[in-house]
């Protein structure tokens, strides 16, 4: 593969990921909007929309290191989806539950997506890029980490407050 093709690939791949985590965005602040019941989940939405903002800002750095910028296309579809997403759980009598599960699913997503990219990085031979990469990939897995654990607490907080009777929505 000429290292043309190589750089081509590497370059999409950072694009991917800008729109990906611009998608992040719009999944996570409009959940944080809604929660009252769950100030821990609350807290963590919160730093980890912090941490996705930096995680934004170092692949802008790669891009612009390489002469390059984000797509807006990509951006404002996927930021597009993320809200439609976001909104589809609004309507579940079970929101927090839904919105653990998809956040989940996203942050495996993410994580297998930064895997990729590190890959690609190394093969187009940008393995000095891969530092940023990494640090967002460790964000994203400690994410994944704290929502794995926390999906039993949160699901029997959920199922008390129900069965109390009180506001178990979100």
């Amino acid at each position: 593969m000429a290292a043309t093709d190589a750089r081509t690939l590497f370059v999409t791949g950072l694009k991917n990921a800008h729109a990906m985590e611009n998608q992040a965005l719009s999944i996570m602040k409009p959940q944080l909007s809604r929660i009252e019941n769950y100030p821990e989940v609350a807290a963590k939405l919160e730093q980890h929309i912090r941490e996705t903002e930096g995680q934004i800002a170092r692949l802008e750095e790669l891009l612009t290191s390489l002469a390059e910028d984000h797509s807006s296309l990509k951006d404002m579809a996927l930021s597009l989806t993320g809200s439609m997403a976001a909104l589809s759980h609004t309507v579940a009598g079970d929101e927090i539950i839904k919105n653990s599960l998809a956040n989940f699913a996203f942050e495996n997503f993410e994580i297998a997506a930064y895997n990729s990219l590190i890959t690609l990085a190394e093969f187009g031979s940008f393995s000095a890029m891969t530092a940023p990469l990494q640090a967002n990939l460790d964000e994203e897995i400690a994410m994944a980490k704290w929502l794995e654990d926390n999906l039993r607490p949160l699901t029997l907080k959920f199922a008390s407050l129900k069965q109390a009777g009180e506001t178990a929505k979100v």
